[in-house]
């Protein structure tokens, strides 16, 4: 977890999460790796929580793995708080995970997601860059509010953004945070079917795994990105 990051979801924890209370939380895509030492448990000190660090692989930090990748494994209605950081650009479908989201949020429950509008390619599947059309586009189909939704953009040069003068240091991964509600009026057994649809197809497909790259086209070569992964065409 990038530091930029890191922040962004501290800023939502201390904006949004009450003091008082004890609040059941869901970390979807919890793992860390053996160098890294953020954690979103980390923020919550201080608060009075019940924990649950979710991921697709076992590792530190995750208190419960998910057997089907478009699964959560979390009962519904249970969940105060959802935070994803940095995960969804690594789901192919990352909408049915939303879905997913929605369905453990309890009635006013609220739902952090951070994930990168720009950067390079990293980790071994790496699908997606969002805006804060994606995060309008996500609560229009899942039937969340939007509470908050804004995207760490370079600087503007005239009308444009200039992506010359992106703060690398800081704002490398021009972070997209959108923060969601599930409103006391979901249409649960409205979206139960449009969900149930949808996860049982995307957990049938899997990921990209089965479309191969394509073969360079015209002469053309594929530029690698890290890890040796296939980035675009040039």
């Amino acid at each position: 977890m990038h530091p930029s990051a890191y922040a962004h979801m501290k800023l939502c924890v201390e904006r949004y999460l009450p003091a008082e209370g004890r609040h059941r939380v869901v970390d979807l895509g919890a793992r860390v790796s053996d160098k890294q030492t953020r954690t979103h448990r980390s923020l919550l000190a201080g608060y009075d929580i019940d924990y649950i660090g979710v991921d697709v692989l076992d590792g530190r930090n995750v208190d419960r793995v998910m057997t089907e990748p478009y699964r959560v494994p979390v009962k519904s209605t249970s969940a105060d708080l959802v935070l994803s950081g940095q995960a969804f650009e690594h789901i192919p479908f990352f909408w049915v995970t939303m879905l997913e989201i929605a369905r453990v949020l309890r009635p006013g429950g609220t739902a952090f997601v951070t994930a990168p509008s720009r950067g390079h390619v990293h980790d071994e599947q790496d699908c997606w860059r969002y805006y804060p059309d994606g995060m309008r586009a996500l609560a229009a189909y899942t039937g969340l509010e939007l509470v908050e939704v804004h995207t760490d953009f370079p600087p503007f040069k005239g009308i444009r953004h200039d992506y010359q003068a992106i703060d690398a240091k800081n704002a490398y991964w021009g972070d997209t945070v959108g923060v969601f509600r599930r409103p006391p009026a979901y249409p649960a057994l409205r979206m139960g079917v449009v969900r149930g649809v949808s996860r049982w197809w995307a957990n049938r497909v899997g990921g990209v795994d089965a479309v191969p790259v394509p073969e360079p086209v015209d002469g053309r070569e594929l530029c690698a990105g890290p890890q040796g992964v296939p980035a675009q065409v040039s």
